[in-house]
Protein backbone atom coordinates (compact mmCIF):
# COMPACT_ATOMS: atom_id res chain seq x y z
CA UNK A 1 0.00 0.00 0.00
CA UNK A 2 2.87 2.35 1.01
CA UNK A 3 4.38 1.62 -2.12
CA UNK A 4 1.22 2.40 -4.02
CA UNK A 5 1.60 5.53 -2.22
CA UNK A 6 4.58 7.32 -3.29
CA UNK A 7 4.21 10.29 -5.48
CA UNK A 8 6.64 10.17 -8.50
CA UNK A 9 7.29 13.01 -10.30
CA UNK A 10 9.02 13.40 -14.01
CA UNK A 11 13.06 14.59 -14.18
CA UNK A 12 13.28 18.74 -14.93
CA UNK A 13 14.69 18.90 -18.37
CA UNK A 14 18.06 19.29 -18.81
CA UNK A 15 19.35 22.85 -19.32
CA UNK A 16 19.72 23.64 -23.11
CA UNK A 17 23.78 24.10 -24.14
CA UNK A 18 23.08 27.33 -26.36
CA UNK A 19 21.25 29.10 -23.44
CA UNK A 20 22.72 32.40 -23.58
CA UNK A 21 24.45 34.41 -20.50
CA UNK A 22 21.95 37.11 -19.00
CA UNK A 23 22.34 40.46 -20.15
CA UNK A 24 20.24 43.38 -18.81
CA UNK A 25 18.51 44.22 -22.14
CA UNK A 26 17.23 40.58 -21.84
CA UNK A 27 14.65 41.70 -19.20
CA UNK A 28 12.10 42.85 -22.00
CA UNK A 29 12.49 39.92 -24.11
CA UNK A 30 10.60 36.36 -22.92
CA UNK A 31 12.74 33.52 -22.18
CA UNK A 32 12.01 29.86 -22.66
CA UNK A 33 11.83 28.32 -18.82
CA UNK A 34 11.10 24.74 -19.94
CA UNK A 35 10.33 23.53 -23.64
CA UNK A 36 7.65 25.21 -24.56
CA UNK A 37 7.22 27.17 -21.48
CA UNK A 38 8.06 30.89 -21.96
CA UNK A 39 8.45 33.60 -19.47
CA UNK A 40 8.28 37.54 -20.25
CA UNK A 41 7.44 40.85 -19.84
CA UNK A 42 4.24 42.36 -21.98
CA UNK A 43 6.86 43.69 -24.38
CA UNK A 44 6.76 40.49 -25.66
CA UNK A 45 3.27 39.84 -26.58
CA UNK A 46 2.85 43.38 -28.02
CA UNK A 47 0.74 43.85 -31.22
CA UNK A 48 4.38 44.87 -33.25
CA UNK A 49 5.25 40.83 -31.99
CA UNK A 50 3.17 39.01 -33.77
CA UNK A 51 6.14 37.40 -36.11
CA UNK A 52 7.99 36.71 -33.03
CA UNK A 53 5.38 34.83 -31.36
CA UNK A 54 4.45 32.87 -34.66
CA UNK A 55 8.25 32.06 -35.11
CA UNK A 56 8.62 30.61 -31.83
CA UNK A 57 5.64 28.26 -32.48
CA UNK A 58 3.85 30.49 -29.60
CA UNK A 59 0.02 28.90 -29.19
CA UNK A 60 -1.08 29.68 -25.78
CA UNK A 61 -1.17 33.14 -23.72
CA UNK A 62 -1.35 33.57 -19.97
CA UNK A 63 -2.37 37.66 -19.87
CA UNK A 64 -1.92 38.86 -16.17
CA UNK A 65 -3.10 42.07 -15.53
CA UNK A 66 -4.94 44.10 -12.64
CA UNK A 67 -8.32 46.56 -13.95
CA UNK A 68 -6.00 49.79 -13.59
CA UNK A 69 -3.63 47.54 -16.24
CA UNK A 70 -6.72 46.46 -18.76
CA UNK A 71 -6.29 49.48 -20.61
CA UNK A 72 -2.85 48.71 -22.07
CA UNK A 73 -2.05 44.88 -20.90
CA UNK A 74 -4.63 43.21 -23.00
CA UNK A 75 -5.12 40.10 -25.40
CA UNK A 76 -3.62 41.22 -28.83
CA UNK A 77 -3.91 38.28 -30.69
CA UNK A 78 -7.23 36.43 -30.19
CA UNK A 79 -8.05 35.35 -32.93
CA UNK A 80 -4.27 33.50 -33.83
CA UNK A 81 -3.85 32.40 -29.55
CA UNK A 82 -5.51 31.35 -26.79
CA UNK A 83 -5.63 32.87 -23.67
CA UNK A 84 -6.07 32.80 -20.20
CA UNK A 85 -6.47 36.17 -18.49
CA UNK A 86 -6.01 36.56 -15.18
CA UNK A 87 -6.82 39.62 -13.13
CA UNK A 88 -4.24 39.37 -10.56
CA UNK A 89 -2.56 42.60 -8.65
CA UNK A 90 0.96 42.63 -7.84
CA UNK A 91 -0.01 43.21 -3.82
CA UNK A 92 1.60 41.26 -1.30
CA UNK A 93 -1.80 40.62 0.18
CA UNK A 94 -2.91 39.31 -3.27
CA UNK A 95 -4.29 35.54 -2.58
CA UNK A 96 -2.80 33.92 -5.63
CA UNK A 97 -2.42 30.48 -4.58
CA UNK A 98 -6.31 30.45 -6.15
CA UNK A 99 -5.40 30.91 -9.95
CA UNK A 100 -2.32 28.00 -9.56
CA UNK A 101 -4.57 24.78 -10.69
CA UNK A 102 -6.59 26.77 -13.84
CA UNK A 103 -3.15 28.07 -14.63
CA UNK A 104 -1.37 24.21 -14.57
CA UNK A 105 -4.26 22.67 -16.55
CA UNK A 106 -4.14 25.49 -18.80
CA UNK A 107 -0.01 25.45 -19.76
CA UNK A 108 -0.60 21.26 -19.53
CA UNK A 109 -3.36 21.76 -21.72
CA UNK A 110 -1.26 23.47 -23.92
CA UNK A 111 1.86 20.94 -23.82
CA UNK A 112 0.10 17.63 -24.26
CA UNK A 113 -1.44 18.45 -27.65
CA UNK A 114 2.03 19.99 -29.19
CA UNK A 115 1.99 23.92 -28.35
CA UNK A 116 3.53 26.32 -26.61
CA UNK A 117 2.69 29.06 -23.45
CA UNK A 118 3.84 32.37 -23.17
CA UNK A 119 3.36 33.49 -19.50
CA UNK A 120 3.34 37.19 -19.15
CA UNK A 121 2.36 40.02 -16.87
CA UNK A 122 3.59 43.74 -17.05
CA UNK A 123 7.11 43.25 -16.16
CA UNK A 124 7.59 39.37 -15.89
CA UNK A 125 8.96 39.39 -12.54
CA UNK A 126 6.06 38.90 -9.98
CA UNK A 127 2.95 37.55 -10.76
CA UNK A 128 3.99 35.83 -14.19
CA UNK A 129 7.05 34.76 -12.19
CA UNK A 130 5.13 33.43 -9.55
CA UNK A 131 2.91 31.29 -11.64
CA UNK A 132 5.74 29.79 -13.07
CA UNK A 133 7.17 28.83 -10.32
CA UNK A 134 4.02 27.05 -9.47
CA UNK A 135 3.60 25.32 -11.97
CA UNK A 136 7.54 23.92 -11.90
CA UNK A 137 6.52 23.09 -8.02
CA UNK A 138 3.39 21.45 -8.66
CA UNK A 139 4.81 19.38 -12.16
CA UNK A 140 8.08 18.28 -10.76
CA UNK A 141 7.83 17.62 -7.33
CA UNK A 142 9.75 20.68 -6.28
CA UNK A 143 10.18 22.99 -2.72
CA UNK A 144 9.82 26.50 -3.16
CA UNK A 145 13.37 27.49 -3.76
CA UNK A 146 14.70 25.06 -6.27
CA UNK A 147 11.95 26.26 -8.35
CA UNK A 148 12.86 29.41 -8.03
CA UNK A 149 16.66 28.78 -8.67
CA UNK A 150 15.31 26.74 -12.52
CA UNK A 151 13.48 29.91 -13.59
CA UNK A 152 15.93 32.91 -12.11
CA UNK A 153 18.70 30.62 -14.11
CA UNK A 154 16.56 31.50 -17.02
CA UNK A 155 14.82 34.71 -16.39
CA UNK A 156 17.43 36.54 -13.63
CA UNK A 157 15.17 39.66 -13.10
CA UNK A 158 12.23 37.78 -11.57
CA UNK A 159 11.03 39.09 -7.88
CA UNK A 160 8.22 37.27 -6.54
CA UNK A 161 6.84 39.92 -3.78
CA UNK A 162 6.99 39.00 -0.29
CA UNK A 163 3.15 37.64 -0.17
CA UNK A 164 3.49 35.32 -3.29
CA UNK A 165 6.88 34.00 -1.76
CA UNK A 166 5.17 33.04 1.20
CA UNK A 167 2.48 31.66 -0.29
CA UNK A 168 4.72 29.85 -2.89
CA UNK A 169 6.25 27.76 0.34
CA UNK A 170 2.89 26.73 1.76
CA UNK A 171 1.55 25.64 -1.89
CA UNK A 172 4.04 22.63 -1.55
CA UNK A 173 2.08 21.14 1.68
CA UNK A 174 -1.12 21.82 -0.44
CA UNK A 175 -0.25 20.54 -3.68
CA UNK A 176 1.22 17.51 -2.25
CA UNK A 177 -1.85 16.43 0.29
CA UNK A 178 -3.85 17.00 -3.00
CA UNK A 179 -2.10 14.68 -4.95
CA UNK A 180 -1.84 12.14 -2.49
CA UNK A 181 -5.62 12.33 -1.20
CA UNK A 182 -6.07 12.26 -5.29
CA UNK A 183 -3.96 8.60 -5.44
CA UNK A 184 -5.01 7.38 -2.30
CA UNK A 185 -8.87 7.76 -4.13
CA UNK A 186 -7.54 6.03 -7.32
CA UNK A 187 -5.83 3.00 -5.04
CA UNK A 188 -8.95 2.58 -3.39
CA UNK A 189 -11.48 2.04 -6.26
CA UNK A 190 -8.93 -0.10 -7.77
CA UNK A 191 -8.51 -1.84 -4.58
CA UNK A 192 -12.76 -1.63 -4.16
CA UNK A 193 -12.92 -2.70 -8.03
CA UNK A 194 -10.90 -5.75 -8.10
CA UNK A 195 -12.68 -6.80 -4.80
CA UNK A 196 -15.82 -6.93 -6.70
CA UNK A 197 -14.45 -8.47 -9.94
CA UNK A 198 -13.35 -11.24 -7.46
CA UNK A 199 -16.44 -11.22 -5.46
CA UNK A 200 -18.04 -11.87 -9.20
CA UNK A 201 -15.74 -14.18 -10.55
CA UNK A 202 -16.23 -16.45 -7.50
CA UNK A 203 -20.24 -16.25 -7.47
CA UNK A 204 -19.65 -17.15 -11.35
CA UNK A 205 -17.78 -20.48 -10.06
CA UNK A 206 -20.13 -20.47 -7.86
CA UNK A 207 -23.33 -20.89 -9.97
CA UNK A 208 -21.13 -23.22 -12.91
CA UNK A 209 -20.24 -25.73 -9.98
CA UNK A 210 -24.29 -25.42 -9.36
CA UNK A 211 -24.63 -26.40 -12.80
CA UNK A 212 -22.38 -29.03 -12.95
CA UNK A 213 -23.64 -30.10 -9.94
CA UNK A 214 -27.31 -29.83 -11.31
CA UNK A 215 -26.69 -31.92 -14.44
CA UNK A 216 -24.66 -34.93 -12.42
CA UNK A 217 -27.97 -35.52 -10.46
CA UNK A 218 -30.33 -35.52 -13.72
CA UNK A 219 -27.45 -37.80 -15.24
CA UNK A 220 -27.99 -40.19 -12.18
CA UNK A 221 -31.63 -39.93 -12.36
CA UNK A 222 -31.58 -41.02 -15.56
CA UNK A 223 -29.27 -43.94 -15.34
CA UNK A 224 -30.61 -45.21 -12.23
Amino acid sequence: MEDELRLAFPSLPAPREDALDWAYPMRREMQEILPGLFLGPYSSAMKSKLSFLEKHGITHIVCIRQDIEANFIKPNFPERFRYLVLDIADNPVENIIRYFPMTKDFIDSSLQNGGKVLVHGNAGISRSAALVIAYLMETFGLKYRDAFSHVQERRFCINPNAGFVHQLQEYEAIYLAKLSVKMMSSVQFGQSFSMEAGTQGSLKRTLEDDEDFGSMQVTAAQNG
